[in-house]
């Protein structure tokens, strides 16, 4: 089981980490901006058409900065917990994942996204992510409902999702401005009482 620590607002957010045998997910520090530029700028092609558009100083160490500063400000207050994902044997960084818009009361939900670098994608590092990701929300955030919406036209996302055990909701019209554009999304959603075989039990 990979271990966790969180506390909102927490002094010390970074304290966050769930790890096990070959991965280590932690919040961004700012002595990862050179690998994540270069993850990221190598990868250019392969995100774009999946992610809102890059601004002009999007690899820029200003703006990464700014990320960073974000990110803790935002998992300080409980909103999100942004999470680079690490091959642990040698720390190289292959991606990310956020748990994000994270809603307390009544909804007790959050929403995820993703991203990988080009040369690591396909080789089951998200799928692992996901599996490490998925219990920490439920029983370290103690949220009920993930969402996750993709593009219709990502085949990859879908099986990802489909293959973590969420199941397919609904259709979502001009949801999201990725690239540029609004496009269409399928929202997706995991349960804390939905088992792996998409069977639900009350396990709480």
């Amino acid at each position: 089981m990979p271990k966790s620590v969180f506390r909102f607002l927490s002094r010390q957010p970074e304290a966050v980490e769930l790890e096990n045998d070959r991965y280590l997910l932690r919040l961004p520090r700012y002595q990862d901006f050179n690998q994540w530029h270069r993850l990221r700028a190598e990868s250019r092609k392969f995100l774009e058409p999946w992610e809102p558009t890059w601004r002009r100083d999007e690899l820029t160490e200003g703006a990464y900065r700014a990320r960073v500063i974000r990110g803790k400000q935002e998992y300080a207050s409980g909103q999100a917990v942004p999470l680079f994902i690490f091959l642990k044997d040698d720390m190289t960084l292959v991606g990310g994942i956020t748990i994000g818009y994270i809603r307390r009361g009544a909804a007790q939900s959050c929403m995820i996204g993703y991203w990988m670098g080009e040369r690591h994608a396909g080789q089951g590092h998200m799928f692992a992510a996901l599996q490490m990701v998925i219990p920490y929300i439920f029983s370290g955030l103690e949220l009920h409902r993930i969402e996750a919406a993709c593009i219709p036209d990502n085949a990859r996302s879908i099986r990802l999702l489909e293959k973590a055990g969420f199941q397919r909701e609904g259709y979502l019209r001009g949801y999201l401005k990725i690239n540029g554009q609004w496009h269409d999304h399928v929202m997706f959603s995991r349960l804390a009482t939905d088992t792996d075989k998409g069977r639900k039990t009350d396990s709480r």
